[in-house]
């Protein structure tokens, strides 16, 4: 196979786009983020939640039904409130380190 200056010429051409970096990299998405998904898990969680409370508040729905969407709301909420304590922790950890 014989290479010659324009058929390197155009492959180089061809797979720059391939290797050129993203102009968005480095800029927070909305929603794309592990941590979006999970925030919007969260409050999708508390909001069946208080409907499921209200809504046997006002018998509408089955109060067992009241009672699993309050312990799986209480289980986001303990499980935020444990990765805020690690994150806080690794946060103050890093503190402390001698520079």
């Amino acid at each position: 196979m014989e290479l010659t200056a324009t058929l390197a010429a155009r492959s180089y051409g061809a797979a720059r786009p391939m290797t050129a970096p993203d102009p968005t990299a480095g800029q927070a998405r909305q929603g794309n983020t592990d941590f979006g998904r999970l925030a919007g898990d969260f409050a999708d969680v508390l909001v069946q939640a208080e409907t499921a409370a209200r809504d046997t508040m006002m018998g509408n729905a089955d109060p067992h039904a009241m009672v699993s969407a309050l312990s799986e709301a209480r289980m986001a909420v303990e499980t935020t409130v444990a990765v805020r304590d690690k994150v806080v922790e690794a946060y103050l950890e890093i503190l402390r380190m001698p520079v």
